[in-house]
């Protein structure tokens, strides 16, 4: 029999639902995982225990009253450090915010809890949340629990690194150029960056973003089954008036063809033989489960992903760069100081002519969408990197910026995009992207449970390291 902490949130549910195990007793396991892996792991850098018990007994109170518990009534959650969450300390992995306690939920947090999560804990992201590895001189370096020879993804790594070792069957990510995707892929699990206003979101401990931020930034949830994700996204997207962006669109919005466009080099990338056999054994998947696949060239994601990074560097800019000199985060410092070298700074024509061009490229993207509901594209041009590869040298940085292009662009214009985890090469996981039009999440769900039908279940690892 297989304990709480390796279940899925369905599972979980069901089980509480029918007082087969309490509440109680799920979050016990959890945190009783937690206790076992994340020393080896530094996933979660915040630990609630009293907070995650008292939460699961007042869910097991209201089911003994006969009352709906919430969407996700019990079930265990993680969530990143880099949102407030009312009595803990926001800290983007600074220490410039170590002493940062917020006093409000931002809309995220508040929409888990109105489901009836249970948070036993907050995961680690790089300095400034802006590195596809997890390392800071705060809290620590994060390890992938399948392999420590390779990152665990970033910025949401410490969510991957603990939904993948059972410390909660979902985390709660961010993603403004691969933040949930990437740690997904790397942690060989599932993630989903939604599209701009599915899930509201902001923090109010802190003034608005600028109009980048605003605009390519979403939050989203990482989990080990499909179906979790689709239950973990219906949960964070309620209503919050607090964010402007956030749009009342239903989640299901009917039927659609089932038509695959495979990309498999996107704008003549580069791709490593074993990302290449992945998208392939996808793309039989797909067919098996009666989708058309056609192999085709998609519309433009390295423009969009070159106009990404410089949109991220004007509005560092604008923040002042002597934030980075205050914290003075090695890692930080390294991949700021390669972004400033490659990407001069746009007078306000430049500005205005970057943010002209998303309305350009977003429509070419949709009308593609329109004929091929779903893409499928690499994640990553190579296989999960040598942990810390980035900061190494100039050329490995480069190397790097170019392979995760496929991740980088997609935000630029707004549209959802999932990572299925399909396979795994030597204790190195592989995977897919796959994107679909605004707020068809619905179709995404649907191809990545043809895709996840026809393979492994993805299930908790425990690491053989120390």
């Amino acid at each position: 029999m297989t304990e709480p902490w390796q279940k899925s949130a369905t599972e979980l549910l069901q089980l509480i639902k029918t007082k087969d195990i309490s509440a109680v007793e799920a979050t016990q396991s959890v945190l009783d995982r937690l206790a076992v892996v994340n020393p080896t792991l530094n996933a979660v850098v915040t630990e609630m225990p009293d907070e995650a018990l008292a939460t699961a007994a007042a869910v097991d109170e209201a089911i003994a009253r006969g009352e709906n518990p919430g969407l996700l009534g019990g079930v265990p959650v993680t969530i990143k450090v880099n949102v407030d969450h009312a009595g803990h300390t926001n800290t983007n992995g600074l220490k410039l915010q170590k002493n940062n306690v917020t006093d409000t939920d931002n809309p995220v947090v508040a929409n888990l809890k109105k489901a009836g999560a249970v948070i036993v804990g907050r995961t680690n992201t790089p300095a400034f949340s802006m590195r596809w590895f997890t390392r800071n001189t705060l809290h620590g370096h994060t390890r992938n629990p399948h392999n420590p020879d390779i990152t665990p993804g970033g910025s949401s790594g410490g969510a991957a690194s603990a939904v993948a070792s059972g410390i909660g069957p979902i985390g709660h990510g961010s993603d403004i150029a691969g933040s949930i995707r990437y740690p997904a892929y790397a942690c060989g699990i599932h993630g989903i960056r939604p599209s701009l206003g599915r899930i509201p979101a902001m923090n109010p401990s802190s003034p608005d973003r600028h109009i980048g931020g605003q605009i390519t930034s979403v939050q989203g949830p990482l989990a080990r089954t499909v179906e979790d994700l689709e239950l973990s996204l219906q949960a964070m997207s309620a209503r919050d008036v607090r964010d402007p962006w956030w749009a009342p669109v239903p989640l299901d919005l009917g039927t659609f063809n089932k038509k695959v466009a495979l990309c498999v080099n996107p704008d003549d990338l580069q791709v490593a033989s074993e990302v290449t056999d992945a998208l392939q054994d996808a793309a039989g998947r797909l067919t098996d489960a009666g989708w058309q696949v056609t192999n085709t060239p998609c519309p433009a994601l390295r423009e969009p992903a070159e106009l990404q990074i410089l949109l991220w560097m004007s509005e560092a800019r604008r923040n002042g760069f002597e934030i980075f000199e205050k914290e003075n985060d090695p890692d930080a410092n390294f991949v700021f100081g390669e972004f400033e070298r490659n990407n001069p700074s746009p007078d306000l024509d430049g500005f205005l002519d970057l943010l002209h061009s998303r309305s350009r490229l977003t429509r070419e993207w949709l009308a593609f969408l329109d004929e091929y509901p779903v893409v499928m594209t690499p994640v990553s041009a190579e296989l999960p990197f040598r942990d810390n590869e980035d900061v190494e040298s100039s050329e490995a940085f480069a190397r790097i910026i170019e392979s995760q292009m496929p991740q980088i662009g997609l935000p630029f214009m707004g549209i959802p995009g999932l990572t299925v985890t399909t396979g795994i090469h030597n204790r190195t996981h592989v995977g897919v992207q796959l994107i679909a039009s605004r707020y068809r999440e619905d179709i995404l769900f649907a191809a990545g449970k043809d895709i996840t039908d026809r393979g492994e279940p993805t299930r908790p690892v425990t690491p053989d390291f120390t």
